[in-house]
């Protein structure tokens, strides 16, 4: 399984694209390139493997006044100028595909119908895909390939038997799908995503060549691990 990554800056006097895309190999996985999310799912289907999906914000500048699509970059969770990301990992938490940058007033599961994945899933191969809150109402819709958080029944006054249940449904699900949440971290402390300095344009050229370069650094201590 491959990642696409693209060049983290623009350097004058070099075409845009002239240099070939970097792609990182996860160790053990059949050497197909994952340049798209259909991809991802051909790969899910033929490896019988578990992923998880969450989307992801990245802060950016503040548009300029008067450009017309300003209020598009406000998230709505964070209140901040941002593009969103969907980030796709495997079990083990290695960084499988990570989706253009866009502005981030877009939900997390409007990002995913977008992005196609709900047709995907429904006529492609019977796989598992754990997602958080943020995705509810897409199990519905792909035959229950995606597997989100319980719905919450009662909102006040809940049985004391429900509320233990609730718990131990969510904590259970919640350990299953923490390592796409560590990545995710993992992702957002490079430099060139922390510090907000490129033009929004180019963000999504940076979001998915710095998931490349994560994808690469956790197959190489991956695969030290498994030599020692």
């Amino acid at each position: 399984m491959l990642v696409r990554c693209g060049p983290l800056h623009h350097h004058p006097g070099r075409r845009r694209g002239a240099a070939p895309a970097r792609r990182a190999r996860l160790h053990g996985q059949p050497r197909c390139a994952a340049a798209n999310l259909a991809d991802v799912v051909d790969h899910l289907g033929a490896s019988g493997t578990a992923d998880i999906i969450d989307g992801t914000e990245i802060r950016v500048r503040r548009p300029a006044a008067g450009r017309k699509d300003r209020d598009k970059f406000i998230s709505g969770k964070n209140k901040q100028n941002a593009v969103k990301s969907m980030v796709v990992t495997d079990a083990e938490g290695r960084v499988l595909w990570c989706s253009p940058a866009r502005p981030a007033s877009c939900a997390d599961i409007t990002h995913a119908r977008q992005l196609g994945l709900v047709k995907l899933l429904a006529d492609g191969p019977a796989v598992e895909i754990l997602a958080d809150a943020g995705y509810q109402g897409l199990g519905a819709q792909t035959g229950g390939r995606v597997v989100t958080p319980p719905h919450r029944k009662f909102k006040k006054n809940a049985p004391d038997w429900y509320e233990e249940m609730y718990e131990r449904q969510r904590k259970a699900h919640s350990s299953r799908r923490i390592r796409v949440e560590h990545n995710i971290a993992h992702l957002k402390n490079w430099r060139a995503l922390a510090r907000r300095l490129g033009r929004r344009e180019h963000m999504s050229d940076t979001v998915q060549a710095v998931a490349g370069l994560l994808s690469h650094q956790q197959t190489a201590d991956l695969t030290s691990t498994r030599q020692r």
